[in-house]
């Protein structure tokens, strides 16, 4: 699940430097989530040590992860991604169920998230009343969603500038926050400490970290890209998550500085609050613009990118051909961005009526998610036993125990999410158990996908 911004890559094959591969993996990762999660990460904790140990133990689980991704795409290069990983380590209809997945709860789930930070974000911009920033989510999905069935298309350097946005907005708030001291509020006893004890309130707290650092499994992407893979992909990791981590460290401990653990975690909008306590509210508002026109572009990605999954099933499943169709005048699959359009719509509605709208998607996708990057984890032991006659310029170092760790952290994210997240929780499951009976209509594929 990415709720960084959306980045393209087109190049040349071995045309990216590692200079070119840091700056892809740092774009992907740093984004929208950066202004949404913090403040549902110090629900969970009980004290500002306790908050930075998870960011910075999220980078570390980051780089595990994209290690582990590394060795997949670098030996099983694809434009499916996990879905082909996952459909030669387990076959096609694990595959296939993945792709119901991530069609019904992990793509439509994160657009549904990021949606609900940009309405928080654009209400305080413009208020609609008591529900607004769930109108505002609402009136983003079906703005931009008209857009991609238009055939609407971001172009590069448009998308380079909303990235440098973010970074902006980024880069103003550490600023601030380190250069400023308001006086933190006392700090009160953890809602989620109390309710679900140290265990699961922390692991709550690790999926969001987990989720704001979202998107380094792009990483597996750009092996075919770059000029020596099995040399600069381990080195574009490193120093990617090296400096993601550096930058969400910083930016937290401004967020400490300036709100203290008590009141991050009242925060609606902690970005523009920052900017609203040091600077006016002339800066929180052309911050509160700037996270606007980052959370659209990551929601429009998310829009355009999400729908191939529907496409696919599409083409998969005969029974669901229709929404395979195909409009050559716009280069996009209409009928797949209506279903994901009114899937997602459902979500803000569901969302709406819980208590936090971030909250409850999050909830909703992330034991779903979880489970299945379990799988890809244990996908890189699974493909060495099954295929150990397959080239792969890049291996994971140390294995079988990064795989190994990289699945056991995975395993315990499943069940922290499915405990203590609450109904949203057994929503996303249950949507995921659903997709077996379809699954089922698939024909039997003759052997395993090249």
């Amino acid at each position: 699940m990415n709720t960084g911004a959306t980045a393209t890559v087109s190049a040349r094959a071995g045309a990216l430097t590692v200079l070119d591969g840091v700056a892809v993996l740092v774009g992907v990762v740093i984004g929208i989530g950066i202004f949404g999660f913090p403040p549902l990460v110090a629900q969970y904790t009980d004290s500002p040590l306790i908050y930075m140990a998870l960011w910075a133990a999220g980078g570390a689980v980051m780089l595990v992860g994209a290690l582990c991704y590394a060795e997949l795409g670098s030996a099983y290069p694809n434009a499916g991604g996990e879905y082909h990983y996952l459909s030669r380590a387990w076959g096609l209809r694990t595959g296939l169920l993945f792709a119901w997945a991530r069609g019904t709860v992990i793509q439509t789930g994160a657009i549904a998230a990021v949606a609900f930070i940009y309405g928080d974000y654009a209400q305080q911009l413009y208020g609609l009343g008591p529900q607004g920033g769930s109108i505002h989510a609402a009136l983003s999905v079906v703005l931009l969603t008209a857009l991609n069935i238009a055939g609407t298309r971001q172009s590069k350097w448009m998308q380079l500038a909303f990235t440098a946005l973010t970074l902006a907005a980024l880069s103003s708030v550490v600023v601030a926050g380190l250069l400023t001291d308001t006086g933190p509020a006392p700090l009160a006893p953890a809602a989620g400490l109390a309710a679900d004890g140290w265990a699961g309130a922390w692991g709550m707290g690790m999926v969001f970290v987990l989720l704001t650092y979202g998107g380094w499994n792009e990483t597996a992407y750009l092996s075919a890209e770059l000029r020596n893979p099995a040399r600069d992909l381990r080195r574009v990791l490193i120093i990617g998550t090296v400096v993601v981590t550096g930058a969400y460290l910083l930016i937290n401990l401004a967020f400490l500085e300036i709100f203290g653990l008590q009141g991050l975690r009242q925060s609606q909008a902690v970005g523009a609050d920052v900017l609203r306590l040091t600077a006016g509210p002339y800066a929180a508002t052309a911050l509160s613009v700037l996270v606007c026109c980052t959370a659209l572009s990551t929601i429009n990605g998310t829009i355009m990118t999400g729908a191939r999954v529907y496409y696919a099933l599409g083409r998969d499943l005969p029974r669901l051909r229709a929404l395979g169709a195909w409009n050559e005048r716009g280069q996009t699959p209409v009928r797949a961005l209506l279903l994901q359009g009114a899937i997602t719509l459902a979500l803000i509605i569901f969302g709406a009526v819980a208590d936090n709208g971030v909250q409850a998607m999050v909830a909703y996708t992330a034991p779903v998610f979880w489970l299945f990057m379990m799988l890809v984890a244990l996908s890189v032991w699974r493909l060495r036993r099954i295929d150990p006659d397959r080239p792969r310029p890049f291996r994971t170092p140390a294995y079988p125990f990064t795989p190994a760790l990289f699945a056991l952290v995975c395993a315990g994210l499943v069940w922290s999410s499915t405990l203590y997240a609450g109904t949203g929780a057994l929503v996303g499951l249950g949507v995921l158990v659903l997709g077996m009976p379809v699954i089922a209509l698939a024909r039997r594929a003759p052997g395993r996908p090249g």
